[in-house]
């Protein structure tokens, strides 16, 4: 089955826009890509998230398990089971899953047929407490779908001419903390390099959360000095 970006003309737009753009990022920048996942979210008032996920990509497998102690090692390897995330429910003995030998090349005829077997289909899952979340909180699942949107619409967008399948997993804070991007024969965008991509942004945000209470720090210090010199 395959799935849709938000709308055919949506689809169009954005394929015909990066076929003509491609050298530049700022031509096709996050401006239009907000655009249409705020649109998308606008068509979705009043339903639960599963719903809103399977309004904008019909078919899509929506599951609800804690996917926060997967090892990141363990989901970039080539023989990770992402296909499993395809059903509903999904076998939970995948979140306990672990290599029985060494990695299978990627050229292996056991991955290529896994990989076929995820393309033109989107696979999201949710961890419990984020669900509860959303119930109670609809503007957490609008971020969580436009997080989704911008996701999928960025990579149909990296290579309009091939067909993809998706994982993508949430903690419970709504982040997306797991993906894999697969491209029909063959990868399109590495799960390893996403969460190594991830955790460079962690640990910049950690850097300047750092950085501002050292400064907050020196002010506070500071003013205190300059109390104590007006006494």
């Amino acid at each position: 089955m395959d799935f849709g970006v938000t709308s055919k003309m949506a689809e169009y737009y954005l394929t015909n826009r990066y076929q003509k753009n491609k050298a530049t990022e700022a031509a096709d920048g996050t401006g239009f890509l907000n655009a249409i996942s705020a649109k998308a979210a606008e068509k979705t008032e009043g339903m639960s998230f599963g719903e809103m996920l399977k309004s904008i990509y019909p078919g899509a497998y929506y599951n609800v398990m804690d996917t926060s102690k997967i090892d990141d090692a363990l989901w970039g390897r080539q023989d990770y089971p992402w296909d499993a995330y395809f059903s509903e429910p999904a076998d939970e003995s995948v979140l306990n899953w672990a290599p029985s030998g060494p990695e299978p090349d990627m050229q292996s005829p056991e991955v290529h047929a896994k990989i076929n077997s995820m393309v033109g289909k989107v696979a999201v899952v949710i961890p419990p407490e984020l669900e509860e979340k959303m119930k109670n909180n609809p503007e957490l699942a609008k971020k969580v779908m436009v997080r989704i949107e911008k996701f999928i619409l960025t990579n149909e967008a990296s290579a309009p001419d091939t067909r993809k399948g998706y994982v993508m997993t949430f903690d419970k804070n709504g982040e997306m903390n797991h993906a894999c991007v697969v491209g029909e024969g063959r990868f399109t965008v590495s799960s390893s390099e996403f969460i190594e991509e991830r955790k460079k942004r962690e640990a910049r945000r950690a850097e300047y959360e750092r950085i501002a209470e050292k400064h907050a720090m020196n002010r506070k210090l500071q003013q205190q000095l300059i109390e104590r010199l007006n006494l």
